[in-house]
């Protein structure tokens, strides 16, 4: 356990009275002892990176240099492709030595930019702003983290100058940020917190700013009262929540700091709400004040298959299989490798894909550790019901999704899912309910574009 001062544990009382949290939901092992209390470790970038061009939610950037071609550090490799998208930049100097189809942790196949690293230190692409935010427009700080390609760092990495341009219609009145890090194993947010607490505060203030809000805080765990006492002294204001996973998820974060539900298809802008994760105000803060693109992340390596769990800086395209080397190198039989962590995180085949601004974790799992339960039928005890924190009937899609319903999957609210894996996990059957559900709203989608189409 971690030392907590008497005020702490004072404020603590007062505050968990009121046991903020969302309904629903469910408590998986935490197992974050194995790296909550290692500092991070920077790593210098491997001998060839391989950046893929698809690191955020939407559209991939199109490349815009080829074979042979060399590059410097941050210069733009891939430009923006829409709305819902971002450009890309090289984490390295280097030369480029393939612009071609590869895997990668989030997907099954991507464009991706393999570098040859001649140097990783470079003067930044982007001229530093400095501290002194305020005296810049709105439009010049949304243009510049656009510019940088920054994303959220929370996992769906989507891009979040789209996000700090809402509709004039929609008014903004609360900036949450989101340091509940909920999944287990993971403690890249926590460390975070605790090694770069100014750089979390001016990322949010550089957000209200832009944002036009005074009404801003920071929701964390208990399960972390270091950060909580860290933040607090540092001048955030910190909402105290239970532990409870996923309470990390936009919306059951929402509910648990303001008591507002976003409504069903509805975006927390709906609800005056913006939230961003507390490395995406970070990585906002590089962007602004140093000049600094999106290129590295924090990443906590964990499970019983590495020797020495810990939380590593990186720059993306760096491979899983170097992580983990840094992290002492496999221990034991791995039967399981996952980018993110195991509520949510997607089981990899290969150690050799790149990690993204969205790698959050690489987790190697043991045995032990991998729950391996034969699928029965379900026996009607509707615990995925109470536990699904969009208060959906979980075993009804599946079961439509099982008989190829998908009208009525459609009509249970399956596009509502948010693939948390509560269901799954509670299901004393051992049934598979999240994988029929991403099933029925992969053809539930379908449907619907062919639907437009005729």
């Amino acid at each position: 356990m971690f030392p907590v001062s008497l005020e702490t544990r004072v404020f603590f009382g007062r505050h968990m009275a009121r046991k903020r949290s969302f309904r629903g939901g469910t408590h998986p092992p935490e197992m974050k002892h194995l790296s909550e209390s290692v500092s991070i470790r920077p790593l210098p970038a491997p001998e060839m990176v391989h950046v893929a061009l698809c690191q955020h939610l939407g559209a991939a950037s199109k490349p815009c240099v080829e074979k042979g071609d060399t590059v410097s550090f941050g210069q733009e490799i891939g430009t923006q492709n829409g709305f819902i998208s971002l450009p890309t930049h090289a984490p390295v100097s280097g030369k480029v030595i393939a612009v071609e189809e590869a895997h990668l942790p989030h997907r099954r196949l991507g464009p991706v930019v393999s570098i040859e690293t001649d140097a990783e230190e470079a003067d930044p692409p982007f001229e530093p702003w400095g501290k002194d935010f305020r005296a810049l427009e709105r439009e010049q700080i949304v243009e510049r983290v656009r510019q940088a390609g920054v994303c959220g760092m929370g996992g769906a990495s989507f891009p979040t100058y789209v996000k700090l341009s809402p509709p004039p219609e929609k008014k903004i009145d609360t900036l949450i940020l989101n340091g509940v890090e909920c999944e287990p194993y993971l403690t890249a947010d926590h460390r975070l917190m605790l090694e770069r607490p100014e750089d979390v505060l001016l990322g949010m203030e550089i957000l209200a700013y832009v944002l036009g809000v005074e009404n801003c805080c920071i929701g964390i765990e208990v399960n972390k009262p270091d950060a909580i006492e860290t933040l607090s002294r540092a001048g955030a204001r910190v909402v105290p929540l239970k532990v409870k996973y996923p309470q990390g998820a936009e919306k059951q974060l929402i509910d648990a700091v303001t008591g507002r539900h976003v409504p069903v298809g509805g975006l927390p802008m709906d609800v005056g709400v913006l939230v961003q994760n507390v490395g995406t105000a970070t990585a906002v803060v590089d962007a602004v004040t140093r000049g600094i693109p999106s290129i590295r992340r924090i990443t906590t390596v964990s499970g019983g298959g590495v020797s020495s769990p810990g939380n590593f800086d990186a720059v993306v395209g760096t491979p899983f299989s170097a992580l983990v080397e840094a992290a002492g190198g496999y221990a034991g039989e791995v039967v399981r490798l996952i980018a993110g962590g195991p509520m949510m995180g997607i089981a990899q085949f290969s150690d050799e894909v790149p990690t993204t601004k969205g790698t959050s974790g690489i987790l190697a799992l043991t045995g032990k550790e991998v729950r391996d339960v034969e699928e029965l039928p379900c026996i009607g005890c509707a615990r995925c019901v109470d536990a699904c924190p969009m208060h959906l009937m979980p075993t009804n899609i599946a079961r439509c999704a099982e008989y190829g319903q998908w009208d009525e999957a459609d009509g249970y609210g399956a596009l509502s899912c948010i693939e948390c894996g509560s269901c799954s996990f509670v299901c004393p059957a051992g049934r598979y309910l999240v994988h029929y559900i991403k099933r029925a709203k992969e053809e539930i989608r379908n449907l619907q574009a062919s639907r437009r189409e005729a």
